[in-house]
């Protein structure tokens, strides 16, 4: 599928890439011409969709790109995990809408993604139609109005992006007329799996309605593609600040040198790396767990080496509900009675005077 613009037969084409999504296994099997182990089962238990577009970026079995798209029968080997990791359920005041903090919302508004990534951490619903309808979007929209401490909405899913522009534009136009909602954001892997679909009346849509975040999700530096890198420069364009939510995954990116590649080439095409989450425990996905200590080695080896514009911030979305937290390598040696023993990041260390 490279070679296609996002600027070709605007709207009806990116549908038509949509339309010809591979979700059966006699469609995977044909195209990549292999035999998958227990492909249908794994399917039947956990949907699957690959976008055209993603799945032309496959060189070969098991690449990076492979390993994030393609059902493996680890899947259902393994059992340890939640099934609701984050526990959105409980902090759920009704469907299709979870508040774990006190000033936002995280609000569900499509239940479908363009390409249906394996490490989901909402595996329990990615797939399943009918998880959110124009009623519970109404009613997460009554909610929020009601609700004067909500200054914040992050709009998930699924992908909202795969909404039909004026579908995504109402719910867009109803939030930005409630007073109290202050930041409207958009969680979206759509600039990776199927950049075609950010077009310009897309683009034109959203710049109405600043202030406008959007965090996106690259995982590999060979999804950094010109047709990825042109739908972020059209919303960098529009004004519309990017940042991006990398998962770290065990034998995807769970190296410094795939990690500062990706960071270096989110920063050229002006998407400021964000977060490098741990991969949340949800059932299913537990291939692709890497222990804490891998992020942080990562971490620490990119201080110094790549500017900071380069580093996001290792966080893990504690199990159970215990919100994100950001870990940091230990930069602190020693406390003294006068001064802090820094370790900078060649691994030297350094004396800093505590002012009183």
């Amino acid at each position: 599928m490279l070679g296609y613009t996002n600027e070709k037969q605007g709207s009806a084409f990116w549908q038509d890439l949509l339309a010809n999504r591979i979700e059966t296994a006699e469609e995977l099997e044909g195209r990549l011409g292999l035999k998958i182990p227990r492909l249908r089962e794994i399917i039947r238990k956990y949907p699957m969709r690959i976008s055209p577009h993603y799945l032309s970026l496959i060189k070969e079995k098991n690449d990076p790109i492979y390993k994030q798209c393609v059902p493996d029968p680890a899947e259902l080997e393994n059992d340890r995990g939640l099934v609701d990791p984050l526990a959105e359920e409980r902090f759920s005041p009704l469907p299709g809408l979870t508040r774990r903090y006190p000033d936002r919302v995280l609000f569900l508004v499509s239940d479908q993604c363009a390409t249906y990534c394996r490490f989901c951490n909402r595996k329990r619903k990615v797939g399943r139609r009918g998880t959110v309808t124009k009623e519970t979007i109404q009613e997460g929209l009554r909610y929020i109005k009601a609700h004067k401490e909500v200054r914040d909405v992050l709009l998930s899913g699924g992908d909202p992006l795969l909404l039909e522009t004026p579908q995504l534009e109402t719910i867009l136009r109803y939030l930005r007329d409630i007073p109290h909602v202050q930041i409207i954001r958009i969680g979206t892997r759509v600039p990776c799996v199927l950049p075609q679909r950010v077009t310009p009346s897309l683009v034109s849509m959203l710049k109405k309605y600043h202030p406008l975040y959007i965090n996106t999700h690259f995982n590999h530096p060979k999804e950094i593609t010109p047709e990825s890198a042109k739908a972020c420069s059209m919303l960098a364009d529009a004004g519309i600040p990017l940042g991006c939510q990398t998962v770290l995954l065990r034998g995807v990116n769970d190296s410094v040198k795939t990690i500062k590649q990706l960071m270096e080439g989110l920063v050229r095409i002006r998407a400021r790396p964000y977060y490098l989450f741990q991969a949340d425990q949800a059932r299913g996905t537990a291939h692709f767990w890497t222990p804490l200590d891998t992020g942080l080695e990562i971490i620490s080896a990119l201080q110094g080496n790549v500017s900071g514009l380069c580093i996001p911030h290792f966080c893990v979305d504690l199990p159970g509900g215990g919100g994100k937290v950001l870990l940091t390598p230990e930069s602190i040696q020693e406390r003294q009675k006068d001064a802090l023993i820094i370790k900078n990041f060649e691994g030297e260390l350094y004396e800093y005077p505590i002012y009183s």
